[in-house]
């Protein structure tokens, strides 16, 4: 793949310069790190599609810096290259899931052979899904926890294996799902979703597989269930966690028949059906009480991918906010810019319980109620209905906390500077400094409300405040 990114660990830098200049001359963009602490902040920065790393490195060796991509990255290819090879040593390495290793001095074909394959079978670069984004289209993001996790729905998306997707309500879950089904050898094919939780138990059953005319009273003709309706595409379960005990048998059986039976029907109907659940319930927990058939769990659950709380990936809160608000612009034909920067802020601050499908609804009330070209932070605070997480700068907080103490200071000696300097613990003259700073006139908080400065004990003026300061 031309241009694909490469990163390159080696603590010899002339090597590393060779290293680079040959695959830089191969087509390849390269970024390098001579140990294995840099290579991680280098990953932390930008994901390349493959690594290629020296086993003996300064700390971490190679091997060491392995384990913890695969941590982190599960489905990033990792090469590695070392002058002091043996067959034990490269045993292991394949054994832990090293995708390659090769001994120097290297044949030059065979490494780019083998950087080529690793290229072909690894999941692409956070920076060049841009170049092919039609399958992700809907899932606007810059976040490199959801980068990382496209990246395995890439892959994923290529097999036939069943998906299971985690994660809260409003999460995106079916968003994902449907990415999945555009990604992989199916997407020219249906792609269906049904709610398991939605649908009454009574009527699930027909809904799924389907019903031949009089198998109950309302069965006035035949009806091809959703199975049948996404034969040869794919098939979302969601809330899968809230289908009846009873039908999770028969959703068994036919995933292990690869075919179903409508109601009231003699014979089976062969499908051909990729199947991706979603759930936002702790399935483990069920299967520990019985609620969640073990056999059928480890039939869903052959790839897990759990999407994060819109909490963890707060950086793509203005990036889905200004998307939304573009979208429903159009829909209700307003004339809309953008957002006031305190109107952003409290939208990045926000708690969000209900994730992305929260922030969608409150964008759409705002844009249906907004009178001016930016939306204001009124707007928005009035959509969200519970107080924002602010966010401030520790001169902020310190200057709020000064004011709103000397506010309380004075409410409680109703305005006498005296008797709130000495709870403070300050003198006179340095308390009316502070009071000067922060645009607080004492004799506003007087009980009689004439706005008049207190005096001292002494019945002189305050200094620097004249009797008509207010």
């Amino acid at each position: 793949m031309p241009g694909a990114r490469l990163l390159v660990v080696d603590d010899d830098a002339d090597l590393l310069r060779l290293l680079s200049m040959r695959l830089h001359a191969a087509g390849y963009q390269v970024a390098t790190a001579t140990s294995a602490e840099a290579a991680l902040s280098q990953l932390d920065v930008d994901r390349p599609q493959v690594v290629l790393s020296d086993v003996r490195l300064p700390g971490r060796d190679g091997l060491a810096l392995f384990d913890e991509i695969r941590r982190r990255h599960p489905a990033l290819p990792v090469i590695l290259l070392t002058a002091h090879g043996t067959i034990p040593d490269a045993v292991e390495a394949t054994a832990r899931g090293v995708f390659g290793y090769l001994t120097k001095p290297y044949d030059a074909r065979e490494l780019l052979d083998k950087i080529a394959q690793a290229v072909a079978l690894g999941a692409p670069a956070t920076e060049q899904v841009g170049a092919d984004e039609a399958w992700r289209e809907d899932i606007v993001s810059r976040s490199a926890h959801m980068a990382e996790l496209l990246a395995e729905a890439r892959m994923v998306a290529r097999s036939d294996a069943s998906v299971l997707l985690r994660g809260d309500s409003g999460s995106g879950k079916e968003l994902m799902a449907r990415a999945i089904h555009k990604a992989s050898p199916r997407a020219r094919r249906p792609f269906v979703a049904v709610n398991c939780g939605a649908i009454p138990e009574a009527l699930l059953e027909s809904e799924l597989f389907g019903h031949v005319k009089g198998a109950f009273t309302d069965a006035v003709a035949n009806h091809k269930g959703l199975f049948q309706a996404a034969d040869g595409g794919t098939l979302l379960l969601d809330e899968i966690g809230d289908m009846p005990p009873a039908l999770q048998v028969k959703l068994l059986r036919v995933l292990q028949e690869r075919a179903v039976r409508p109601l009231g029907a003699s014979q089976s109907i062969p499908v051909d059906v990729r199947i991706v659940s979603a759930t936002h319930r702790d399935l483990e927990a069920m299967l520990a009480t019985g609620q969640f058939r073990e056999d059928l769990y480890y039939r869903l659950n052959v790839v897990t991918l759990t999407l994060p709380p819109l909490g963890e990936r707060r950086e793509d809160i203005p990036l889905l906010a200004n998307h939304f608000l573009h979208r429903l612009a159009a829909k209700y034909q307003r004339r809309l810019s953008g957002f006031a920067p305190e109107a952003l802020k409290a939208l990045a601050s926000a708690p969000w319980p209900g994730n992305v499908r929260q922030l969608y609804n409150v964008v759409e009330q705002v844009c249906a109620l907004s009178t001016t070209a930016l939306v204001p932070l009124a707007l928005v605070q009035r959509a969200l209905r519970v107080p924002s997480v602010e966010v401030q700068t520790y001169a902020e907080a310190k200057r709020r906390f000064e004011r709103e103490y000397l506010v309380d200071l004075l409410k409680m000696t109703d305005g006498n500077v005296a008797d709130a300097a000495r709870l403070a613990g300050r003198n006179r003259t340095e308390f009316y400094r502070l009071l000067q700073k922060n645009d607080l006139t004492p004799g506003l908080f007087k009980g009689d409300g004439n706005g008049l400065s207190p005096d001292d004990d002494s019945g002189k003026p305050a200094p620097g405040l004249g009797r008509d300061a207010a």
